[in-house]
């Protein structure tokens, strides 16, 4: 089944986790340690009374990690990618309805999936735009590159466990966002070796 149609099928907490994975794989980019998002997934684990929570710990996030004025018009791979993980900080919605975690859940795959193009060293040019996110998204899978692959695999990994399992696959699919984390941390940390 490919990940849109996983995210079609998805409920409020697939979706939920599905667009929080992809923000928390991203938080190298925002500057952010690894625990910064923790009290979003506690949320999530906290049956409808978390709910309640959820837009309180998005507006103590983003009061952290999120930089409105961003450069308009990223120069570099890395500046393009770091605007993208800014806006799915920004875009995340503080009202937890069906309507708005589909949007965002969107939006944050398309933009992982993007990011991870951006960043990979051996992505072709052509290969890593969101039209092409989008066709990875729907399983048009030819040529992809490594980076993306493996992001491709774990958003489709994290819908599959919280559907299958509920709150109960949230810890599942966040060791499997902790290592997508700790594979972009070092990707970025190898490129700003390089330009140095």
């Amino acid at each position: 089944m490919s990940l849109v149609e996983l995210t079609a099928r998805a409920d409020e907490l697939g979706l939920a986790a599905g667009g929080l994975a992809c923000l928390d794989r991203c938080v190298p980019l925002l500057g952010g340690d690894d625990e910064i998002l923790r009290p979003l997934w506690a949320s999530l684990a906290e049956s409808e009374e978390g709910f309640r929570d959820w837009g309180e710990c998005v507006e103590q996030v983003r009061a952290k990690l999120y930089v409105a004025d961003g450069p308009e018009s990223p120069a570099s791979a890395e500046g393009e990618a770091v605007a993208l993980a800014h806006r799915m900080l920004g875009e995340a919605p503080a009202e937890r309805t069906a309507a708005n975690l589909r949007e965002w859940a969107d939006a944050c795959s398309v933009a992982a999936l993007r990011i991870h193009g951006l960043l990979d060293a051996t992505a072709r040019a052509e290969s890593d735009g969101a039209a092409s996110a989008r066709d990875r998204r729907e399983g048009r899978t030819q040529d992809m590159s490594p980076l993306v692959a493996a992001e491709l695999r774990r958003q489709i990994s994290v819908l599959e466990l919280v559907s299958a399992h509920g709150p109960g696959g949230l810890r599942q699919a966040r060791e499997l966002t902790t290592e997508g984390r700790r594979v972009l941390r070092a990707v970025v940390s190898r490129r700003a070796r390089g330009r140095a």
